[in-house]
């Protein structure tokens, strides 16, 4: 019993450090060989871009930022918190591995927030801004001109810019939903 704990426990935790230890080189790597703005082509639809997000996804801003920061590090004790249940009650690893990506980017962004400010000279504690380099312009081109109000004006499907703890937060979340979906499915089933 106690050797099953250890190795969820064990995945788990690789998981974090995995996803954590990459998405710190790459931001690392981006802010300091980058200058603010530079994009570098990759595919035609794929570029890195180097952005950094003062607020949430897609640069929203609520308040000061260090409501949002402490909003961050309180949430990620409670996934954490849901994660250590989880593998004390030995759940399947698809659920583990779905709670450590959320927790894995949450930590990933936290760390930007609370850090790089300091580490970089721009900020105190608490109020770095997350580096975002990922860009996938899929489709660009501009809205009908008989389209009221944005009639003429530029389009790109998917043109956020976001970093791999975000990535890791989105596959996360879509994975969790997928496997309570499944379960609960099977659930009506029985």
């Amino acid at each position: 019993m106690m050797q099953t704990i250890t190795k969820k426990a064990l995945f788990s935790a690789s998981l974090v450090f995995l996803i954590l230890l990459l998405d710190q080189i790459i931001k690392i790597w981006v802010k300091t060989s980058f200058y603010l703005g530079e994009e570098l082509y990759i595919t035609s639809f794929f570029r890195l871009v180097f952005v950094e997000n003062n607020g949430m996804a897609f640069g929203i801003s609520l308040g000061d930022k260090i409501y949002l920061t402490l909003f961050r590090i309180l949430a990620s004790i409670a996934i954490l918190v849901y994660l250590i249940h989880n593998i004390k009650n030995k759940a399947d690893n698809l659920l583990l591995a779905s709670i450590a990506l959320i927790f894995a980017g949450a930590t990933g962004n936290i760390i930007d927030c609370v850090f790089y400010g300091q580490i970089f000279d721009y900020a105190p504690f608490f109020y770095g801004k997350v580096v975002d380099m990922f860009y996938f312009p899929l489709l660009e081109g501009h809205y009908w001109d008989w389209i009221p109000y944005i009639g003429g004006e530029p389009f790109v499907f998917f043109a956020p810019v976001f970093n791999l703890a975000d990535a890791a937060i989105c596959v996360g979340v879509g994975t969790l939903l997928c496997y309570e979906f499944k379960n609960n499915k099977n659930e009506a089933d029985q």
